[in-house]
């Protein structure tokens, strides 16, 4: 695996943090994941940032997101217990998919 999805990675697993620490932070009323969330998207985005050296916003924003909004919907259902009906389930499945053919077709992905 390249370097920049390595860090690209790890910057969608410090976002999901910060947004699980969000939800948990109940609208900023508790100290601790407040101080998460913040510290989850400054780390964030720095790396991120790092990968926009090596790859095209569009394309790093596409799997940021994508993975971002798919690990989230995981996390919401196990440790919040919020369900996702069938729509949603396959909307997150054509996300992942559309991850996949950048990954693996597009030649756009890494500059």
């Amino acid at each position: 695996m390249p370097k920049a999805y390595l860090i690209l990675l790890l910057a969608v697993v410090a976002e999901t943090i910060g947004t699980t620490a969000l939800q948990a932070s109940q609208q900023f009323t508790r100290l601790w994941p407040s101080v998460l969330v913040v510290v989850g998207y400054g780390v964030a985005f720095y790396l991120m940032a790092l990968t926009l050296k090596v790859m095209p916003v569009g394309i790093v924003y596409a799997i940021w997101s994508g993975l971002g909004i798919t690990l989230i919907a995981l996390i919401g259902f196990v440790v919040f217990g919020q369900r996702l009906d069938w729509p949603a389930v396959l909307g997150l499945a054509m996300i992942l998919g559309g991850i996949l053919v950048i990954h693996l077709f597009s030649r756009a992905a890494v500059h």
